[in-house]
């Protein structure tokens, strides 16, 4: 399929929008009331530090919903208040926030059904509202929502479709892309689907596995069991891995993905030389300025002394996984949570493990007084990031008095 062509037919039809309804005026002033926090506000003209009784708080200088978010979620309201009675679909979730895509289904923006790990797109009508997340939808998804006839709304980042097209050039001459990303992930799926050939390297160690084994060859049966999905159909190693550019999901570690972009260009000059490398690799910069931001915000944070570290950001949100990361690697203790209510006491809270299982760590507030780092991911609002603040305050204030 062309997919370069398709997306080209799909932009140019008149159910096509990825520019919003005019409605931006009463959105953003909704967006504010349900999403913005005065706390936050007042602390970021602190200089990030505001303390209270025993408990300072440092905020990561740079946090939170990113533009791509902003407009994505603006896009959504906006669909909503352009369609006020049409069924409106949406792919994926529209941001990995809990509290913001239960905002979604109260506003009857439905989420299509996923059964055996397959959606569902036979409940979507002709004339029906679709929505592609910021993540984007794969073109797979698109082609069936096109030939349906269903009204698109496009809130796909601007930074993801940089990415889409890399690996579109990629295709173009022939060169196999290696995506460093999670295979599972929404904009992964998005962005193999505009791919030719692929493989995605989840890590530096994976993407090592690989470059070893363009190097020194090795058990291709080995190779293919062990990113068996993760690759193109077809894809043999031995014939896939001559011409190889980078690609990267945008939310993933930055020095990790330059990293891996080196190691690969390393390894194309030893096998290759000087003379051939540019026949043989490819790398085009697709790191998300948002997410370097946070991360370059992240580790200047976690060189204060700070007592512990709140992270807050859904679970299934990859660029606040990145930053508990950098958390954990400076073994501070770090709790990775997506609302206050994971919070059940001075003594408890419930939180995400880097290995993704759910823990309760018992007596996680030390006594006395403590500075408290805080940031959170690029999908979670500012009044989330202040609920969790406030109640770390309240907790402490009740501690002293007892």
């Amino acid at each position: 399929m062309d997919t370069k062509a398709f997306k080209r037919t799909l932009q140019h039809s008149e159910n096509y929008n990825r520019k919003g309804f005019g409605h931006q005026a009463e959105v953003t002033s909704q967006l504010q009331s349900e999403y913005q926090s005065n706390l936050i506000q007042e602390i970021r003209d602190r200089n990030y530090i505001l303390q209270r009784g025993d408990v300072t708080i440092r905020l990561a200088q740079a946090f939170g919903f990113c533009w791509g978010v902003e407009r994505a979620v603006a896009m959504a309201y906006e669909t909503r208040q352009h369609f006020p009675t049409e069924s409106i679909w949406i792919t994926n979730e529209i941001i990995h926030n809990p509290s913001v895509n239960q905002r979604m289904q109260e506003m009857e923006v439905k989420f299509i059904p996923v059964e055996a790990n397959q959606k569902d797109f036979s409940v979507v009508d002709t004339g029906d509202v679709v929505i592609l997340p910021a993540f984007g939808a794969s073109v797979q998804e698109m082609q069936i929502l096109h030939e349906k006839g269903c009204k698109i709304v496009d809130t796909t980042c601007p930074w993801v479709s940089k990415v889409w097209n890399t690996v579109e050039k990629h295709k173009k001459v022939d060169y196999t892309s290696i995506i460093h990303g999670k295979y599972k992930h929404e904009e992964t799926v998005a962005t193999s689907s505009f791919a030719g050939k692929y493989l995605i390297v989840l890590n530096l160690s994976e993407a090592e596995y690989v470059a070893n084994y363009i190097i020194n060859g090795g058990n291709r049966e080995e190779f293919l069991q062990k990113f068996a999905k993760a690759c193109s159909a077809g894809f043999d190693p031995d014939r896939d891995l001559e011409r190889v550019g980078i690609a990267n999901q945008t939310t993933m570690l930055k020095g990790e993905t330059e990293q891996i972009g080196k190691l690969f260009e390393r390894t194309m000059l030893q096998k290759y030389g000087p003379t051939e490398l540019n026949q043989h690799f490819q790398s085009f910069n697709t790191i998300c300025d948002a997410t370097q931001e946070r991360q370059d915000a992240m580790l200047e944070l976690v060189e204060d002394n700070l007592d512990l570290m709140v992270v807050i950001g859904g679970f299934n949100s990859s660029n606040t996984t990145q930053l508990q990361q950098i958390a954990i690697e400076r073994k501070i203790p770090s709790y990775h949570i997506d609302s206050v209510a994971r919070i059940q006491s001075a003594n408890s809270i419930e939180h995400r493990q880097l290995n993704g299982q759910l823990t309760i760590t018992e007596n996680w507030l030390p006594e006395g007084e403590i500075v408290v780092g805080i940031t959170s991911g690029a999908s979670t609002p500012d009044k989330v990031v202040e609920d969790i603040i406030e109640k770390i305050f309240a907790l402490k204030a009740t501690a002293t008095l007892v």
